[in-house]
């Protein structure tokens, strides 16, 4: 065989090589096209359940304000009944001789999982009944401390759902972040005063809250779905009577 010929018969061979090196260079880059933004798509509503429930358990089992302090971020704030830093407001507080119980019945999170929401009932040992709403974040450690916690008394229990009811944020088809025109705001980073607002990292859960000069306050929360930021909770709780 003539080196000509040689030459001939291993050109379609190798443009056959080549050809299948470029489609394989070209999947990955596809791939990478296709892939959604950084933590799009993790959000995990089980794991806020179960802070929720291990929260419950540890102000059952090492008391009430202590479970509180263990779970708080630091940034965290509580109603009593105006808005403060919630670690400034529990430090050194003693914990009751038995602690309220709570159970979750609702969940909202974000599409990448770093906030979300819990609502639920609470009874306490005197026989007192009520709601709670209390907002999550995920930290780096990939563990949740509540940003918000509030809540208020009910003249009948709220009733328990049949099943524990979990709702996901559409995820964004853009890189994360909040809306054009929306100043992003820490979920952590929570102001303390009349007013005060969050947004998951992807910008797909938002909430915000505002005191009245009478201490009564009102919280929103709002979720992507349909491709627009809907609201999903509207609470309002009354001030102090004149």
């Amino acid at each position: 065989m003539t080196r000509a010929r040689a030459a001939a018969l291993a050109a379609p061979a190798l443009a056959t090589v080549l050809l299948a090196g470029l489609v394989g260079l070209a999947a990955p880059a596809q791939a990478e096209r296709r892939r959604p933004p950084p933590g799009a798509g993790t959000a995990n509503p089980s794991a806020l359940v179960a802070a929720e429930i291990a929260f419950a358990r540890m102000a059952r089992e090492k008391g009430q304000w202590t479970a509180f302090r263990e779970y708080a971020d630091d940034d965290g704030v509580l109603f009593v009944p105006e808005a403060v830093r919630a670690k400034d407001w529990l430090r050194g507080r003693k914990d009751p001789p038995a602690a309220v119980q709570w159970q979750p019945h609702q969940v909202w999170m974000s599409c990448d999982g770093s906030l979300g929401i819990t609502k639920g009932a609470w009874q306490r040992p005197d026989g007192s009944v009520g709601y709670f709403t209390t907002i999550w974040k995920r930290r780096k450690k990939g563990d949740y401390r509540w940003v918000l916690d509030q809540g208020d008394t009910l003249a009948q229990p709220l009733e328990a759902p049949e099943m524990l009811s979990a709702t996901v944020a559409d995820c964004p088809q853009r890189r994360p972040g909040p809306p054009p025109g929306v100043v992003q705001e820490s979920a952590g980073d929570v102001p303390v005063g009349p007013r005060g607002s969050g947004l998951s990292d992807d910008g797909t859960l938002a909430w915000s809250y505002a005191v009245a000069p009478d201490k009564g306050r009102t919280l929103v929360v709002s979720l992507r779905k349909g491709g627009t930021m809907r609201e999903v909770l509207s609470l309002a709780v009354a001030g102090e009577a004149p």
